[in-house]
C-alpha cells in the first residue's frame, strides 16, 4: 500500500513538472512571435479628388479592428503591420481600401484620395401635423391671416376714411366739392331736424382745426 501511494505521488509530481515546462515553452514561443511582428508607423492626409482636405475621416484597420479619426485638416497617424487592410470612410465620399505591402519600411506616409459620392434618396414630405385628422382640424380652425388686403379693407371703413380725410389739407377742388355737398345737404334737409355730421369729412376737418384754439371748452 505504501509503495502504491509513493508511486502515485511521483507520477503526480512528474505531470505537474511536465505541464509547467510546456507552459513555459508556449509563453516563450508567443513572446518570440510577438517580438517578430513588424510594427509600422503610418501617417498621411486624406483629400478629395478636387484636392481639398477632408476633415474627420474615419481610418479603420480592418485586420486588428482598431482605427483613428483624422483631424480637421485631414491628417492621421496609425500603427499598422504588413498585410493589414486599411479602410477610409467619410460621409459624402466613396469608401477606399488600402493594403499595407509586406516590404514596407518601419514608417511611411500616404496621401489618400477619396471621390465624391452622390447620395440619392426618395423625396420626403415634412408636415407639422402628426396625422390627417390633425391636419383637417387645423385647416378648419385656422385663423384667417392678417394680410395686406385685409388691412387695406379695414382702412377703408367710413370712420377711418373720415378721420384720414380730416387730417389731409384740402385744395381748391376738395373745398369746392365739400361746399357743394354741404349746400345740397342743406337744401335736402331744409325744414327738418339737424343732420348728423359724424361721417362728414368737412365737419371733422373743422373740428380738428378748432382743437387747441380755444374754440371748444370742456365742461365738468
Amino acid at each position: 500500500m505504501k509503495r502504491l501511494i509513493a508511486f502515485a505521488a511521483i507520477a503526480f509530481v512528474f505531470v505537474v513538472v511536465k505541464a509547467q515546462t510546456t507552459t513555459n515553452n508556449q509563453n516563450q514561443n508567443n513572446n518570440t512571435q510577438k517580438d517578430s511582428v513588424k510594427l509600422i508607423q503610418m501617417t498621411g492626409i486624406v483629400i478629395s479628388d478636387s484636392m481639398e482636405r477632408i476633415p474627420y475621416t474615419k481610418v479603420s484597420n480592418m485586420t486588428t479592428r482598431k482605427g483613428v479619426i483624422a483631424d480637421f485638416y485631414g491628417y492621421f497617424a496609425l500603427v499598422v503591420r504588413p498585410g493589414d487592410t486599411i479602410r477610409f470612410t467619410s460621409l459624402g465620399y466613396k469608401t477606399k481600401t488600402y493594403y499595407v505591402p509586406n516590404e514596407t519600411k518601419d514608417e511611411f506616409s500616404l496621401v489618400q484620395i477619396l471621390k465624391f459620392d452622390t447620395l440619392t434618396t426618395d423625396p420626403v414630405d415634412v408636415y407639422p401635423w402628426p396625422s390627417k385628422e390633425a391636419f383637417a382640424d387645423a385647416f378648419v380652425n385656422m385663423p384667417s391671416p392678417n394680410d395686406d388686403l385685409k388691412r387695406a379693407r379695414e382702412r377703408l371703413t367710413p370712420q377711418e376714411m373720415a378721420y384720414v380725410g380730416a387730417l389731409m389739407e384740402s385744395d381748391g377742388l376738395s373745398s369746392y366739392s365739400a361746399y357743394q355737398q354741404q349746400f345740397y345737404q342743406d337744401q335736402y334737409t331744409r325744414g327738418q331736424g339737424p343732420q348728423n355730421n359724424l361721417l362728414n369729412p368737412a365737419s371733422w376737418a373743422d373740428f380738428l382745426k378748432g382743437i387747441g384754439t380755444g374754440r371748444y371748452r370742456i365742461s365738468n
